[in-house]
């Protein structure tokens, strides 16, 4: 996921200084849709039962236009984004800020604030130029196709452990709590450099975060235990570096908030997104057998078959951005201070890009798709991610010739109420030999 920033620094800066007279508030508050006599809609959310892996109907139904009016959650009237070329503009365009105290929410959350905070120190998500462009180039040279698959080997090896895993805890299983997340996780604390000693007490922390069925309460101690460790963990790379990012980041200028920042970062977008990934892909290959047995027959399918799962289940979804001034895109004119909400889901399903787009095909050629976001925040942890979905779906099934599921699809629980779809578990079987 890492490319280098696209926009020149000239510009990208000119359009950062343009914020300070940006405000949300600022935005248009107007309650009909300029382009059309009817009440903008809102966000839908809701999928079809049945229909696991499609997005909800009534965002099908908004893709007959690339871009159209959308009512926020807090009332705010701006944008929404389904047609993939407008969506590509949008995200390469310095003119739209990721800068979170500018945006509406495109959907209500519990427990958001009225207004968004500005990006906690690390957080390049949240950031523009000049402030993103110093920690983008910090962290690039870290991300790189080289590196990422030089860590191969070690994909491999913890994939294998958590096979090996499964194989005796089976034949019946949670293939989240088994195989979806510990991949991506044992590969985060590779990264970070986490010790040994440390790494179970690490992953209890992460799983409990991100585990919807915990409760505010464990998910906010939890949080509060990882912050403070990873805090603790930059000193200790500072004294004694080690062959790993957060070590390589102690020669530079950040902050030992900043580095930490950044570790929190890292732990949020690599894990979260590649484990959701792995269990509701396994769930939607499961689910198109036709499909599966492509791969199983050519192994060589591997890249090719999870490019065109992260365009058919687009998981982490939507992608907000605030207008820093008067922009026409697709001959509408969105005015400064008016947020933009890119529908992932929508964009990757876009005729005008991928032919039969609600087809998941392992044939398909699905280069393209904004999974991983697209212009200077494009996702730095990409080639990571890729690396541990190559491995892991292939030895999956490889090592379960029968793997299934052990419930009715219908009663698989899915992870519907947050900005990262997936399943909250994947209760799978197989046939013991």
């Amino acid at each position: 996921m890492s490319n280098d920033p696209t926009p020149a620094d000239t510009n990208a800066t000119k359009a950062s200084e343009a914020t300070d007279a940006v405000k949300p508030t600022d935005a248009i508050t107007a309650t009909a849709d300029p382009t059309t006599a009817d009440e903008p809609p809102t966000l839908p959310t809701d999928r079809r039962s049945g229909c696991p892996f499609d997005p909800p109907a009534e965002l099908t139904a908004l893709a007959d236009k690339p871009l159209r009016r959308m009512r926020y959650a807090d009332g705010h009237i701006g944008w929404l984004v389904t047609g993939h070329a407008a969506a590509r503009a949008i995200l390469a365009d310095p003119r739209f800020s990721s800068r979170y105290e500018l945006m509406h929410l495109p959907m209500p959350m519990e427990g958001a604030p009225e207004e968004m905070p500005p990006a906690q120190v690390g957080d390049i998500v949240g950031l523009d130029a000049p402030e993103h462009t110093r920690y983008r180039r910090l962290l690039t040279g870290k991300f790189t196709v080289r590196r990422m698959r030089q860590l191969t080997e070690r994909v491999e090896q913890f994939t294998q452990e958590r096979l090996d895993a499964m194989e005796q805890a089976g034949p019946t299983v949670d293939l989240v709590e088994a195989f979806a997340q510990p991949v991506p996780a044992l590969m985060i604390c590779e990264l970070l450099g986490v010790p040994y000693a440390d790494r179970e007490r690490f992953q209890g922390q992460v799983a409990t975060i991100f585990d919807q069925t915990a409760g505010p309460e464990a998910m906010g101690e939890a949080y509060t235990a990882l912050v403070q460790y990873l805090n603790e963990l930059v000193i200790a790379k500072r004294a004694e570096p080690t062959d790993d990012l957060l070590s390589d980041l102690t020669t530079s200028d950040l902050t030992d908030e900043e580095l930490a920042g950044i570790g929190g970062l890292l732990l949020a977008a690599g894990l979260d997104t590649t484990a959701n990934m792995l269990g509701l892909g396994t769930f939607a290959l499961l689910s198109n057998p036709d499909q599966l047995a492509a791969l199983r027959a050519d192994p060589g399918l591997a890249e090719q078959t999870v490019e065109e799962l992260l365009r058919y289940l687009s998981v982490a979804d939507p992608l907000p951005r605030s207008a820093l001034q008067d922009v026409e895109v697709e001959g509408q004119l969105i005015r400064a201070g008016e947020t933009v909400t890119i529908s992932v889901q929508a964009t990757n399903r876009d005729p005008h890009k991928f032919a039969d787009p609600d087809r998941l095909d392992v044939h398909r050629k699905a280069t393209g798709h904004l999974s991983f976001g697209h212009g200077a925040h494009q996702c730095l942890g990409q080639q990571l991610a890729r690396v541990e979905m190559t491995v892991a779906f292939p030895a999956l099934f490889a090592r379960f010739p029968t793997l299934r599921l052990a419930v009715p699809p219908e009663e698989v629980p899915l992870r519907d109420r947050s900005n990262i779809y997936g399943v909250i578990s994947l209760p799978v079987t197989w046939d013991k030999e």
